[in-house]
């Protein structure tokens, strides 16, 4: 078991390195599309080391141009989504501190928040109505924080504004790890105390995993106020999780 849990830490630092090399070298020259196609393969390969399958359930087609939120369950929610449909993604700021995934996170497109820094956020805001404005596809987790699996938090509504600014739709996902009995998958719970290197390692050791997303019916964002988007997002991703 030691042996075989080394093996898999080193390729997936071996997977790092190629990462950060490829942010490096090629990203800074590389088109939108050929990013998307680089971060589509890595996070696929990432999440494949880890022994996590990853799948897409029935539901409302991807939209190409929308806000999308998604339930929160643990590090690997960016890296899941990524490896279906890449987006430019929000989130805490506490994952840019995350060792080497964290560097690469930002690489890839991904603007942290820091929690309590309303400048910040308003400043944050404008550059989201930018993005979405020119078409591409912009990923947060309104909860703010992780949650245990099955359960959903509210949702903060400051950022949905943003998809009514930019009169764009928003796009829920409901994301969910299962074993192969179809039940939550107790190597993902990142909540409480548990810390990122913890978690690695619980998934790394523990049975393979399958992670579900489900892209749920868009809601129109423009002419609507961003707490009815909020609460009309959750009340969709809890409903898909209870089914």
């Amino acid at each position: 078991m030691k042996l075989r849990l080394a093996l898999r830490l080193a390729r997936v630092m071996v997977h790092l390195v190629a990462g950060l090399a490829t942010c490096a070298i090629v990203f800074p020259l590389a088109s939108k599309a050929l990013r998307e196609r680089l971060t589509r393969r890595w996070s696929r390969k990432l999440v494949g080391i880890c022994r996590v399958t990853v799948e897409m359930a029935p539901g409302a087609p991807v939209l190409e141009h929308a806000l999308v939120v998604a339930n929160h369950v643990s590090w690997l929610d960016i890296f899941v989504i990524n490896a279906l449909y890449p987006c430019r993604f929000v989130a805490k700021a506490e994952i840019r501190a995350w060792p080497v995934l964290g560097w690469l996170a930002a690489a890839a497109g991904t603007v942290f928040i820091a929690r309590g820094n309303r400048r910040e956020l308003r400043h944050i805001f404008k550059g989201i109505v930018t993005v979405l404005a020119q078409g591409q596809r912009v990923a947060f987790f309104p909860e703010g924080t992780t949650s245990r699996q099955g359960e959903v938090l509210p949702f903060h509504a400051n950022l949905f504004e943003a998809a009514i600014d930019a009169r764009v739709a928003v796009q829920p996902y409901a994301l969910s790890y299962v074993d192969a009995a179809g039940r939550s998958h107790p190597s993902v719970d990142y909540t409480g105390d548990t810390t990122f290197v913890d978690s690695m390692f619980r998934i790394l050791e523990g049975e393979p995993v399958r992670a579900r997303l489900q892209a749920l019916a868009p809601i129109e964002g423009a002419g609507a106020h961003r707490r009815e988007l909020a609460q009309a997002a959750h009340d969709a991703v809890a409903e898909a999780l209870r089914r």
